[in-house]
């Protein structure tokens, strides 16, 4: 869906110079970082403990070096709405 609005993002964009954090995809002009975040409904590593508290680190360590990460499920991308939210970010600059 970037890539049909003529958005050019890098994927597995590894953001942090001493962490093997990697972002889903990466914007990099807009310091713009976007997660797909899977298995919400079934349990996946996303919603269980230390799954969610080590997504909260490296999404925390990305905002420390002045990155937005912006979030979403199959849902959101399915209805449109991560694109949508994609494209007001960008919006804003």
């Amino acid at each position: 869906q970037m890539k049909a609005v003529g958005l050019s993002p890098e994927r597995e964009f590894k953001f942090h110079p001493k962490r093997r954090w990697r972002a889903d995809f990466a914007l990099r002009e807009k310091m713009l970082l976007v997660e797909f975040e899977g298995g919400v409904y079934t349990g996946g590593r996303h919603t269980r403990g230390a799954g969610f508290e080590g997504d909260c680190e490296k999404y925390n360590a990305a905002a420390l070096l002045g990155y937005t990460v912006l979030r979403f499920t199959a849902k959101h991308v399915k209805s449109g709405e991560a694109i949508v939210t994609i494209e007001q970010f960008i919006g804003h600059y």
